[in-house]
């Protein structure tokens, strides 16, 4: 970038538009006034041409056209009237008015006229200071009858012409730059508003939307600043709900690990605990440990972006199912689990859908009673997982998904309250839904859909052999 296109990019926006109007009124104006110009230039010569030559063939049959009368006449009269008569010879000579010797308006081209080369001859001649349109016609005999006028006439219109040209030129370029400063001025507040309302919201934080007017290309914009306003606003909501839920989530296993470690280390100052408080307390230290490490996976596993396209692989849903009730089991040896699985082929992360089953079925066998049996169905890729414990009130269904929400009913079990929100998650990342519902068995229905793969070769398995029964 040059050091003009600089100095004119650090200029405000409406000052460049007010100078550009200007600019282009200024050019329009010079190219319209020099058009003008030289047509009326034109117009005025080519009628002073026709003029002379229509008076040079008439005098040529006058006493003007017989060089013995043109000598004998005298030049005062001829002169006062803005014209000059000449005879001229083919050999050169001239005859002019009697006084008048000093005629300047003949030349080499009135002598080939009179020769006979030239049918006639129109041009300009400066003498002496004057300027003269000249003419010349044939007058016989060897003769060229030659007529000028002086300009002087001609030359006050197109001084006028260009004085007022001028004049208006500069008018009009004043006028224009005074209109596109104010068109600039009405038509970038709107703009305005915005670089105000973004300084605004740069210096206190507040998400304020501001008035938007008309329905043109800068209200589309003020739209869509008040929707990217509106979208940060909800953003920041979010985030500050999601630190003070952590941060309280957090803070209570933290708390009872502090309080365990004190007994424990103020206890072996002051000679030790009985062995079976002992072991109580490490038991308490080890699964308040286990929540702390679950919440914080948790926050972590649903802070992951989506992973690379590379990274998605082609397996079998019902192997993930398959895989995710045998680790449950192990952990729920009190509940009973049955699978019923035919392979449905999918596109994604195995291992977010693998934690996202383990979650439902860990939020079934919570609310299970021993000897209970929690079912998981998978069909067509719907993945139904039921159990038999107490439901899902209706007004706590729309909510179960959500981050850190936790009914009334489970705020005394453990838990962090974002294991359904990771498996809301996994289904969104691989365009899936999922959703809660009562159970036929009276309990809770926990519903996953994942859309299918176009084809997956699933060795060893078919829609004959996958359904099976864990107990």
């Amino acid at each position: 970038m040059t050091g003009l296109q600089a100095r004119i990019a650090r200029q405000p926006l409406r000052r460049r538009v007010g100078v550009l109007a200007a600019l282009g009124v200024g050019l329009a104006v010079l190219v319209t006034a020099t058009a003008a110009y030289i047509t009326v230039w034109m117009q005025l010569t080519r009628s002073v041409d026709d003029s002379l030559l229509d008076r040079a063939r008439e005098a040529v049959g006058s006493q003007l056209g017989d060089p013995t009368q043109l000598g004998r006449m005298p030049a005062e009269p001829i002169v006062l009237a803005d014209v000059r008569f000449s005879l001229v010879r083919a050999d050169g000579a001239a005859f002019v008015a009697r006084g008048d010797d000093d005629d300047p308006t003949w030349g080499e081209p009135e002598v080939a006229v009179a020769q006979g080369r030239e049918p006639q001859s129109v041009r300009t001649v400066t003498a002496n200071g004057d300027s003269y349109r000249v003419v010349a016609v044939p007058a016989g005999r060897g003769l060229a009858l030659v007529l000028g006028q002086s300009t002087a006439t001609v030359d006050r219109v197109l001084r006028t012409l260009g004085l007022v040209s001028l004049g208006a030129g500069a008018v009009g370029i004043a006028l224009a730059a005074w209109a596109g400063a104010s068109i600039a001025r009405t038509g970038l507040r709107p703009v305005e508003r915005l670089t105000a309302a973004a300084e605004r919201v740069a210096a206190t934080g507040r998400l304020e939307p501001i008035e938007v007017e008309g329905d043109d290309e800068i209200a589309r914009l003020a739209h869509a600043f008040n929707a990217m306003l509106t979208a940060l606003d909800e953003a920041q909501v979010r985030q500050r709900r999601l630190v003070a839920d952590a941060g309280h989530e957090l803070r209570t296993p933290l708390t009872s690990l502090r309080t365990n470690i004190d007994l424990l280390a103020q206890s072996d100052r002051e000679g030790g605990l009985d062995p079976t408080e002992r072991a109580g307390l490490l038991a308490d230290v080890q699964a308040q440990l286990e929540e702390l490490t679950t919440l914080v996976t948790d926050l972590m596993e649903l802070s992951r972006e989506d992973p690379p396209a590379a990274t998605r692989e082609s397996f079998d849903l019902a192997d993930v199912v398959r895989d995710a009730v045998t680790r449950v089991r192990r952990r729920a040896p009190a509940v009973t689990f049955s699978a019923d699985l035919r392979p449905w082929p999918v596109e994604g992360d195995p291992q977010l859908l693998g934690r996202a089953v383990t979650n439902l079925l860990d939020n079934a066998a919570a609310w299970s009673s021993p000897g209970a049996t929690v079912t998981a169905t998978l069909r067509d890729g719907t993945l139904q997982i039921d159990d038999e414990g107490p439901g899902i009130d209706a007004a706590d269904l729309p909510h179960v998904f959500e981050r850190f929400y936790r009914s009334a009913e489970a705020r005394g079990r453990p838990g962090s309250g974002l294991g359904l929100a990771i498996v809301q998650s996994a289904a969104d990342r691989h365009g899936g839904t999922v959703r809660a519902d009562r159970s036929p068995n009276g309990g809770a229905r926990l519903t996953l859909t994942i859309p299918g793969a176009m084809k997956l070769d699933v060795p060893g398995r078919s829609a004959t052999n996958s359904s099976s029964a864990l107990a």
